[in-house]
C-alpha cells in the first residue's frame, strides 16, 4: 500500500486513526497498540503476503535472541564473552538475511565473472524496505548486547518495528527514540494542534511527490533510456530532471510519514533538511538521509575507531562509510561507484584544504572561497555522481560522462520536454495545436523551464517540516493545503512508486 493512493487516503488512514484514538479514549491501551501493530502489518503485507512472513521472522529471531541476552547473568565470569557471541551471532543474523534478499545475486554474478563459474542465480525479489527495518532492528540488538537496552515487551517491539509511517521507506529509527512515545499515555489522547500540522505535513509531502517529483520522473525516465542518443544540453536536462526527482521523491516521503507521525502524536526524526543548499559535500550528508548516516556513524564509524586513531585513520573510516553507503542502496557496481565519489569528495573536505566563508569549520582551512562558489561546487558534483547513482551500468554512466562533454546539440531536449504532456496543459496544448502546431514543441520547452525555476526556488524557501513546525496554520495555509489535497488526489490516477522502495 502506497501513501499516494485512493486506498490509503480514504480508508486505510481513517480507519487506523478511528481504531487507535478509539481504543486509548476506552483506556484499552495493549489492545490499541495491538491494533496498530495490526494494521501495520496489513499495510505492509498488501504490497506482497511473502513480504509479511519475511519481516515476521525477522522480527522473531530478534526478539528471542533479546530474550535470551536476559537469561545471561550479571555477575557470571562470562557475561562479557556471552554478550560479545550474542552480537556477533545478531549482527550475522541480520547481515545474513539482508545479504540473501539483497545481494546473494550480485555476489554470484561476480564470482562466475571472475572465476568462470556456473552457479544459477536464484532472482530472489527484493522485499520492501529490508534495508531500513534490519538496520532499524540491528541497532536494537547491538544496543541490546552493549547492555545500553532493556528487553520490551513482544507487542511494544513489534508496534516499534511495524510502526507504518516508516516501516517501507524510513526514517531509519531508534528504540530509545520510538518506545518511550508509544507507552506515554499522554500521547495516547487526541491533540488537534499536533493532528492539524501532521495532515498539513502529509500533503505537502503528497505533493512534493505526486506533483513534482512525478513530473520530473517523465523527463529522467526517458532520458535514461535514451542514454546514446543525449546530446550535451539533453544530458544536463536529464540529470537535473532525475536530481530534483529523487529529492522531492524521498523528501515527500519523509516529510509524509513525519507527517502521519504527528497525527498519531508521535514525533519521527527528520530526514531531509534542505541538502541542496549545501556548500559543501561534507554539508550535504548532514542534511540528506540524516537517519542513515546517524546509523552509520553510530554503529560503524566509531566502532572503526572514529576520529580518536589519527587523522589517516579517521579518513579511511569515513570512506569505508561511503563505500558501505553506496552498497546499502543497491547490489550494483554503480551504487558502489556513487559510494566512492562521495567518499573521496567528503575524506577531501575533511583535510580542511578549502573552507567555505561564513561557516563553521570544526579545523582550520587554507583558504576560503565564497558560499555561492561551494554551493555551485557542491550542486554540480553531487549531479555528477547521480550519473552512476541512476545508470543500469558503469558504461551508461560512462556515456553520459561523454555525452556532456562530446554532445554537442542536436535539439534532443525537445523530446525531453515532449514527454510533459501532463493533464494540467491539456487545453493550451490543444489551443495550441489547432493555432500554430509547430510551436507546440515550444510550449512543452517552456512548460520545463518553469518546473525547473519552481524546483530551484523551492530548495531554497523553508522546507515542508520549517513551514509545519514554525508559525500559525492559518487560515490561508489551509485554504492551500485543502487545494493541493484536492490537486493531488486527482493526479492519482496516475501510476507511480517511490524511489527508495528500490533500496
Amino acid at each position: 500500500m502506497q501513501f499516494n493512493s485512493y486506498l490509503f487516503i480514504f480508508i486505510f488512514m481513517p480507519l487506523v486513526l478511528i481504531g487507535w484514538y478509539g481504543l486509548n479514549r476506552l483506556r484499552r491501551y495493549r489492545l490499541a497498540e495491538a491494533f496498530l501493530a495490526g494494521m501495520s502489518l496489513w499495510f505492509y503485507g498488501y504490497f506482497n503476503v511473502y513480504y509479511l512472513a519475511i519481516i515476521l521472522v525477522s522480527m522473531a529471531l530478534n526478539y528471542f535472541l533479546s530474550f535470551l541476552l536476559t537469561k545471561i547473568p550479571e555477575n557470571s565470569t562470562h557475561t562479557k564473552l556471552l554478550y560479545r557471541f550474542a552480537m556477533i551471532v545478531g549482527v550475522a543474523l541480520n547481515l545474513g538475511i539482508l545479504f540473501y534478499y539483497k545481494y546473494y545475486d550480485f555476489f554470484i554474478e561476480n564470482i562466475n565473472a571472475a572465476f568462470h563459474t556456473d552457479f544459477a542465480l536464484k532472482h530472489i525479489l527484493l522485499p520492501l524496505g529490508i534495508s531500513f527495518f534490519t538496520f532499524q532492528q540491528l541497532s536494537f540488538i547491538i544496543d541490546r548486547c552493549r547492555r545500553k537496552a532493556e528487553h520490551y515487551p513482544l507487542l511494544s517491539y513489534v508496534t516499534f518495528v511495524t510502526f507504518f509511517p516508516q516501516l517501507v521507506a524510513g526514517p531509519i529509527v531508534l528504540y530509545d527514540e520510538m518506545l518511550p512515545q508509544f507507552e506515554d499515555l499522554s500521547k495516547r489522547r487526541f491533540q488537534s494542534d499536533s493532528f492539524a500540522r501532521g495532515l498539513y505535513l502529509f500533503v505537502l509531502g503528497l505533493a512534493k511527490k505526486v506533483l513534482l517529483a512525478d513530473t520530473f520522473a517523465l523527463v529522467a525516465n526517458y532520458g535514461f533510456d535514451e542514454t546514446y542518443a543525449l546530446d550535451s544540453i539533453s544530458t544536463i536536462v536529464t540529470i537535473l530532471s532525475y536530481t530534483f526527482e529523487l529529492y522531492f521523491d524521498f523528501s515527500g516521503y519523509s516529510d509524509m510519514a513525519m507527517g502521519l507521525g504527528k497525527m498519531f502524536n508521535i514525533d519521527l526524526p527528520i530526514n531531509f533538511n534542505s541538502p541542496y543548499r549545501s556548500c559543501s559535500i561534507k554539508e550535504f550528508w548532514q542534511r540528506w538521509h540524516i537517519t542513515l548516516s546517524r546509523f552509520f556513524i553510530t554503529y560503524v564509524y566509531i566502532p572503526l575507531g572514529g576520529s580518536r586513531k589519527g587523522k589517516a585513520r579517521m579518513l579511511l573510516n569515513t570512506f569505508i562509510i561511503f563505500l558501505l553507503s553506496g552498497l546499502w542502496h543497491g547490489a550494483a557496481w554503480t551504487y558502489i561507484a556513487w559510494g566512492v565519489v562521495h567518499g573521496i569528495l567528503v575524506v577531501w573536505d575533511n583535510l580542511g584544504i578549502v573552507g567555505i566563508k561564513g561557516r563553521p569549520e570544526k579545523r582550520p582551512s587554507r583558504f576560503h572561497i565564497p558560499a555561492w562558489l561551494g554551493w555551485i561546487f557542491t550542486f554540480s558534483l553531487f549531479n555528477l555522481s547521480l550519473f552512476f547513482f541512476r545508470s543500469t551500468s558503469l558504461g551508461s554512466a560512462i556515456q553520459l560522462f561523454r555525452n556532456l562533454f562530446t554532445g554537442g546539440f542536436h535539439g534532443k531536449v525537445f523530446d525531453l520536454a515532449a514527454q510533459l504532456d501532463i493533464p494540467e496543459i491539456y487545453v493550451l496544448r490543444q489551443a495550441l495545436d489547432l493555432a500554430a502546431p509547430d510551436l507546440v514543441k515550444y510550449l512543452y520547452l517552456i512548460f520545463m523551464i518553469l518546473l525547473f525555476v519552481l524546483a530551484f526556488y523551492l530548495i531554497f524557501r523553508p522546507n515542508a517540516y520549517e513551514r509545519t513546525m514554525k508559525g500559525e496554520l492559518t487560515s490561508r495555509r489551509c485554504w492551500c493545503c485543502c487545494l493541493l489535497l484536492l490537486w493531488c488526489v486527482v493526479s492519482l490516477s496516475q501510476v507511480s512508486t517511490f524511489l527508495y522502495f528500490n533500496f
